[in-house]
């Protein structure tokens, strides 16, 4: 392992981050666990950063590729008819409950947010967007442009004017007494300010935003924010674009996508990661009128290929003759709580927070209740030797996020929260004697 290592920091930019003191490689997988190099098991509950949506190996997933790398056809590009790219769209559309929807596939979260970007501001004729503080979008030109987390934003350049919103950020201390009702007021009271006097609102394409900010710690607007911003939106004929790439395929448990905790069904949505259990798949879906409005020719070479959307059909398919949605309703459930119970004992946690299978806990230094990013990695390790995989993110770093494949068993479920917890109760018990 030891050169694989060097071999990777020899080739790879060191901007690309690895876990762990000592990174591992992942050989194998089953079900929601997967094996090392070395032969060590891990319960998977970060699973490939939500992408392996299904876990590993999975029989539905893999024969339907199989099936498709027969007839050997790998790739063609959207140059031509592909079938199951037709049928996934068919699918993707009707879901999305947005009227006449179009969608067009792409190969990232980023690209699709890209494509999301342009079909707005062209038809809008604008140059500027509204995105939430805190929000992460993508590592292209565009979407840093519009990420609201400095830790991930490579370049000050912006190929357009970004305005950033409040409302997922309640930890600043103007917001962190208020009711929810008294935020979403105050935060409406802010967008009409910057739409009368700030920026002229003909020149917005649109406002685009999580419904749980992902790389920002599942951190989330509360509930009712975004359908009052449309509402003023609407007013401008400014446009919402839904980033469900991390939120969607019924994750948060309550709803299908993220934004319908919200009541409103915006103008487009992006998605990717977990779409086709690993293989390579991103998109926007939105009004036809919309995507129909982008100048120009265009293509995608790879995106829609026959194996990813083959690979997206089946997982689809999966998701929806499982219940995987009310599947990830009960296990989240089950740890979440299970979480805040725990939580009360431990001084090094802040916040216990979540949505179905889409759970986070802060870690903070026990004396000043600031986030400790140290501890965060402290109990990283901690979790990866009792044998469970989870992530790391948040604005400072300090946030233990997880987000296990939506087929997570109840017992599964119980014996990750278990695991979990002995890690944070040994990091606790660490920092009190520190």
């Amino acid at each position: 392992m030891s050169d694989l290592l060097a071999r990777h920091r020899a080739v790879i930019p060191n901007w690309v981050g690895l876990y762990y003191g000592q990174p591992i490689e992942i050989v194998s997988g089953k079900g929601c666990r997967v094996t090392d190099a070395q032969g060590r098991g891990y319960l998977d509950f970060f699973a490939g950063i939500l992408t392996n949506m299904l876990g590993y190996d999975v029989a539905e997933v893999r024969e339907a590729v199989e099936r498709q790398i027969s007839t050997g056809v790998v790739h063609t590009s959207t140059l031509y008819l592909i079938r199951s790219q037709v049928e996934l769209a068919e699918k993707i559309a009707r879901l999305s409950n947005i009227p006449d929807a179009k969608v067009f596939f792409t190969n990232s979260g980023s690209e699709a947010n890209e494509t999301a970007l342009a079909a707005a501001l062209v038809a809008r004729n604008a140059n500027q967007v509204l995105a939430m503080r805190g929000s992460y979008h993508g590592r292209t030109f565009g979407t840093v442009a519009i990420t609201g987390n400095v830790s991930w934003k490579a370049s000050s350049n912006d190929p357009f004017g970004t305005h950033y919103l409040h409302g997922a950020d309640r930890q600043l201390p103007q917001y962190r007494d208020l009711t929810d009702t008294q935020l979403i007021d105050a935060c409406v009271a802010d967008l009409r300010a910057l739409l009368s006097a700030g920026i002229h609102p003909a020149d917005v394409g649109a406002l685009i935003a999580e419904p749980v900010q992902g790389v920002g710690g599942f951190t989330m607007a509360p509930d009712g924010l975004f359908k009052a911003y449309k509402e003023v939106l609407d007013e401008h004929g400014i446009l919402l674009i839904s980033d469900e790439v991390q939120t969607g395929w019924g994750r948060t448990g309550a709803h299908f996508w993220g934004i319908q905790a919200h009541g409103v069904v915006p103008d487009m949505m992006t998605f990717a990661k977990g779409l086709a259990n690993g293989f390579a798949i991103g998109g926007v879906v939105g009004r036809g009128d919309l995507l129909d409005s982008i100048r120009g020719n265009g293509i995608s070479t790879f995106g829609g290929n026959p194996i990813a959307t083959t690979a997206a059909n089946a997982t689809l398919d999966y998701v929806l003759s499982h219940d995987l949605q009310h599947n990830a309703a009960v296990t989240g459930e089950i740890i979440i709580s299970g979480l805040k119970e725990a939580a009360t004992a431990l001084n090094t946690i802040g916040e216990v927070r979540g949505r179905g299978l889409m759970f986070a806990v802060d870690l903070v230094d026990p004396a000043t209740k600031q986030p400790s990013p140290q501890l965060a990695g402290k109990a990283l390790e901690a979790a990866r030797e009792r044998g469970l995989l989870i992530g790391k993110g948040g604005l400072f770093g300090a946030t233990l996020r997880m987000a296990p494949p939506l087929t997570l068993s109840e017992a599964e479920a119980r014996e990750g929260l278990g695991l979990l917890t002995d890690a944070l109760r040994a990091v606790d018990g660490e920092a009190a004697k520190a």
